[in-house]
Formats: C-alpha cells, sequence, structure tokens
C-alpha cells in the first residue's frame, strides 16, 4: 500500500502553502500523482438582502469569488511550474452550501487529503468544512500540516493514539506507510478501561497487527494527568520527539465537539506536528 493519489485544496492565496508543499514531497516520495483544487468561493448569504439590492450583491459577490478562484489557481500553477512530479491544477468556483458536494466528489478518489491546520492566521474559514467533508463524506485519509512544518521522508518517532475505536483503527490502517517507514511507532493508551477487552494487556492485540505489517512499536500507557486527551498527546508527543501524530477523527459528533469541544477538535486548533487524520 502506498498513497498514489495526493489531494490538497485552497480557498485562499495566503494560505494553503505548507500544505502544497507537503503534499508535493509525498508526491515525489511515493512516484504519485499531485492534485491541486483551486476553489473559489461565492460567500453570498440570499436571505441577508432584500429584493432590491440582492441582485447587485450577489452578482459581486461572485465576480469576487471568481477573481479569487483565478488567483489562486495562478500562484498554484507558479509554485508547481518547476516542480518534477507529475500534477495538476484543478479550478472550481462554489457556492458555500455546495462547497461539501466538490469536495468530496474530488477527494473520495485521493488516498490521502494533505491540508493545512485549520484555525490559524491566515486560514480561510471553509479549511475545517474541507476537512471534515474529506473525513466524512470521502472517508480519505487526512494529512494536516502546520505553519512551516514538514514530514520527514523516514520519521523517526510516530505517535498512535489507541482508544480501541473503529476511529482509531481506521486510522491506523489508512496510515500504514507512515508507520511502515518510520524507525519506532509509539501506540499511546491513555487511562485503559478497567473493565475492556484489552484490559490485561492494552495496545498488545494492536501491536501484534502492526508487527506483522514489518512496524517497530511499543505501546506506552499514560495516565490523564491533564485536563484534556489532546494535552496529553501533545505533551506525550513532544517528549518522544515525534514526527507525526496518527489519530481517529471525531469519536463524538461533530456539533458535540464544535459545542462543547473534544480531542479532534483541540489537537486541530494546537498541534505543533503533523497530525494524520481518519473516521
Amino acid at each position: 500500500m502506498t498513497y498514489k493519489s495526493i489531494l490538497t485544496m485552497r480557498t485562499a492565496v495566503e494560505g494553503g502553502t505548507s500544505a502544497l508543499v507537503q503534499a508535493e514531497d509525498m508526491a515525489r516520495r511515493t512516484g504519485g500523482h499531485l492534485d491541486a483544487l483551486c476553489i473559489g468561493v461565492d460567500r453570498a448569504r440570499t436571505g441577508y438582502y432584500d429584493a432590491s439590492t440582492a441582485a447587485i450583491a450577489l452578482t459581486s459577490l461572485l465576480e469576487i469569488a471568481q477573481t479569487e478562484m483565478e488567483e489562486i489557481t495562478a500562484d498554484t500553477k507558479t509554485r508547481l511550474q518547476a516542480s518534477d512530479v507529475p500534477y495538476a491544477v484543478i479550478s472550481a468556483l462554489a457556492h458555500q452550501g455546495e462547497l461539501s458536494r466538490i469536495v468530496a466528489h474530488h477527494a473520495r478518489f485521493s488516498d490521502l487529503v494533505v491540508m493545512d491546520l485549520p484555525y490559524r492566521e491566515g486560514q480561510g474559514t471553509e479549511t475545517e468544512t474541507i476537512i471534515e467533508t474529506a473525513l466524512f463524506d470521502a472517508r480519505s485519509p487526512v494529512l494536516v500540516v502546520p505553519e512551516d512544518k514538514s514530514l520527514p521522508a523516514r520519521p523517526q518517532t510516530v505517535i498512535v493514539a489507541w482508544d480501541e475505536s473503529i476511529q482509531a483503527l481506521a486510522a491506523i490502517r489508512k496510515s500504514l506507510p507512515f508507520l511502515q517507514s518510520a524507525a519506532l511507532v509509539r501506540i499511546a493508551v491513555i487511562d485503559p478501561s478497567q473493565h475492556g477487552i484489552e484490559r490485561s494487556d492494552p495496545g498488545g492485540m494492536l501491536c501484534q497487527m502492526l508487527a506483522r505489517h514489518g512496524v517497530t512499536c511499543e505501546v506506552d500507557v499514560l495516565s490523564k494527568t491533564l485536563p484534556r486527551v489532546s494535552d496529553v498527546l501533545r505533551r506525550h508527543a513532544t517528549d518522544a520527539g515525534a514526527d507525526l501524530i496518527v489519530m481517529g477523527a471525531y469519536g463524538h459528533s461533530r456539533l458535540r465537539q464544535l459545542i462543547l469541544g473534544g480531542t479532534t477538535r483541540n489537537m486541530l486548533e494546537q498541534s505543533d506536528l503533523p497530525v494524520l487524520l481518519a473516521h
């Protein structure tokens, strides 16, 4: 298994450059193909305008989206014109309500989607929507990268968050190329259940499965000594000198995480390391 079709998406000229660099590098390493989807988002909301101004406002916003799409496309082509990997730059104009449909259509045919971390300065508000659509509607793994960060060709240490969930298992299976190339994979089990099926050997069966794929791994059983699971994971990754965190995404509903927070959202807000997510 390897990543042969790699997709990144941009909705602003000033955003998405770290992901574009990482996606190009991934395509180079794997002998794959890079697709860069450049989206101009029409942010018009018809209910916000009265009849006398609606036509003018909607036309103006559509023209802005068209201009943004052309600028993003031109910037992406400029950045990739000297690339030594096969690539395609695709342009799309989407109303805000149609963004998920367009993203899902492209992401479902990709082995890996690479995006910048959302919620950072310079990121469009659509980045979160794109990531969630790729995860839920396309069922694609998503590698999110912080600004000016890159993932080494051979990571020294990868942290895998394991809580026995189907989301975590999906992320592990879809990250096997990364895990197999790593010098060491550390399976992080935080406060394992005292009554679960793995209570006598937390992470043991997962470690066995990965070992059969040629992965060198160890199990770290951690206590939840900080208020949030994401804080424990990030501190453990820092202490271990990790290059990548692999975790399942949205074990709870997106609405719950939006209102109350959750491990996925907190990680996307605060991680200083690349994170591979799958649902």
